[in-house]
């Protein structure tokens, strides 16, 4: 009994460092820079929400402030890896306590998971707070309003974009082997 429970911790520590790895990856692969800012859009934010469907709240949210923090240190962005790390860890928190909270069936079945509104309405309760968080850490950066505000709608943009992807790979996951721990089973006590 002892040992299923160790390969179970194991397993989810395996699983949350390779996500903190894809959203580095995903953040740090694929920019855009952003004009008139010194920022720039990724797809960090897809891995974020896959990492908290496959995760749950908490090793979710670790992986997404660990593995975003990160890719501002490697991408040359050292100087916003405290603001990154608390508001990628409040985006997938929030995201995984909307889903918690709200969404109870989880719809996992033999076949596979089915996205639902509340996966949806949970990316998009995460994402606001996103957008939100880098509003309030580039006016502080950055010493104004204006330049802040020029940002809003590609953080928009990047958690759209990102929760679209999610849903994508999400679908194609649920076909492997690895949907017992989709938002289920595997996610007990997360």
């Amino acid at each position: 009994m002892e040992r299923v429970k160790t390969d179970t911790k194991v397993m989810r520590l395996v699983l949350a460092a390779l996500m903190a790895c894809l959203i580095l990856v995903g953040t740090s692969l694929f920019k855009i820079p952003v004009p008139m800012t010194q920022g720039y859009v990724h797809l960090g934010d897809a891995m974020i929400f896959l990492a908290v469907m496959l995760l749950g709240k908490r090793d979710g949210a670790l992986a997404a402030g660990i593995g975003s923090a990160l890719g501002d240190l490697l991408g040359g962005y050292a100087f916003w890896m405290p603001w990154t790390f608390v508001i990628k860890f409040l985006m997938a928190f929030l995201m995984g306590i909307f889903i918690e909270k709200v969404g109870a069936d989880r719809h996992v079945t033999n076949e596979g998971y089915r996205i639902t509104w509340v996966d949806l309405l949970g990316m998009l309760v995460g994402g606001m707070e996103m957008v939100a968080g880098y509003l309030v850490a580039e006016r502080f950066i950055y010493g104004n309003w204006a330049t802040a505000v020029i940002g809003v709608p590609w953080n928009i943009g990047q958690f759209v974009v990102g929760g679209a992807l999610a849903v994508i790979i999400a679908g194609a996951l649920c076909k492997t082997p690895v949907r017992k721990y989709f938002l289920g089973k595997g996610r007990q006590n997360a």
